[in-house]
């Protein structure tokens, strides 16, 4: 199995350094968010600064531990009303997906939330509206990522604009573009609503998804009194793994761990690899 971690849940230190980290504990690929694994990395200056010279870098240091780029994140919101602003960070999106070609990293991965000033507040992501306005952030983008042979994959979040396997089924096809892709985090489809019936929400997203994801997130959860779900390392709460695991097998998928620290990374690693 290809698992691996985020390089800023690793022992902190320069990025050779840290990508040295998750391959002594046993990670085969890693997440790279640069402005959590990189000293002094602004997104805002992205565009300027992911230029050939940094890429070359990057791509010798996870080179150098025969290690792969699963993701390259960039967790910007496109759902920005402000066209200036929407502007601004559409083009740190271009620029790391020329990054992430230059690298080598599989996909550049994001998520949906609303902008800070969006005209609808956290419990109205799911509306048409708020769904239109991320469609036309991610319409240049998706064509950039055409443009440079890249892959911008996108997670869907049950509090976010893209919440479940049917509404990132519908931007996929609103889309319509092979350069977009999808990022599955089963416990991020999770809901106080529909936690009980995990299964169905991992079936569900399979179903629907199955053929477009690239890239697996893996984390447990548990379930608060009052119904939160709290995330937390693999092995460490209820989450049932072996659909997941055979999915991840049967298409060759890299999976990245998330919710875990220096000291239960290598746990959590081995404990889903009592699934192979």
């Amino acid at each position: 199995m290809n698992i691996g971690i985020r390089l800023h849940d690793t022992l902190p230190g320069t990025l050779d350094q840290r990508v040295s980290f998750a391959k002594a504990q046993g990670f085969s690929c890693a997440h790279l968010a640069l402005s959590k694994a990189l000293d002094n990395f602004s997104m805002n200056d992205a565009p300027k600064l992911l230029d050939e010279e940094l890429a070359e870098r990057v791509k010798a240091d996870f080179a150098a531990q025969d290690m792969e780029c699963a993701v390259l994140g960039c967790y910007l919101s496109l759902a920005d009303p402000d066209p200036e602003e929407r502007a601004k960070t559409q083009a740190i999106y271009r620029a790391h997906l020329r990054f992430s070609r230059l690298m080598g990293a599989r996909v550049v991965g994001t998520e949906t939330p609303a902008a800070k000033n969006a005209r609808f507040d956290a419990l109205q992501q799911d509306s048409e509206e708020a769904f239109q306005l991320f469609l036309e952030g991610v319409r240049p983008v998706a064509r950039w990522a055409e443009e440079e042979d890249a892959i911008l994959a996108i997670e869907p979040v049950w509090r976010h604009i893209v919440s479940t396997p049917e509404r990132a089924e519908r931007l996929l096809a609103e889309l319509n573009n092979d350069h977009v892709q999808i990022i599955l985090d089963s416990v991020n489809l999770l809901s106080p609503e529909n936690a009980p019936q995990a299964e169905a929400v991992i079936d569900e997203a399979i179903r629907r998804l199955g053929d477009r994801v690239r890239v697996l997130h893996m984390k447990d959860y548990t379930i608060a009194s009052d119904g939160t779900v709290l995330s937390g390392a693999c092995g460490t709460g209820v989450m049932k793994y072996e659909k997941l695991i055979a999915f991840a097998k049967a298409n060759d998928l890299p999976m990245t761990l998330e919710d875990t620290r220096p000291d239960n990374a290598e746990a959590a690693r081995k404990y889903l690899e009592t699934f192979a």
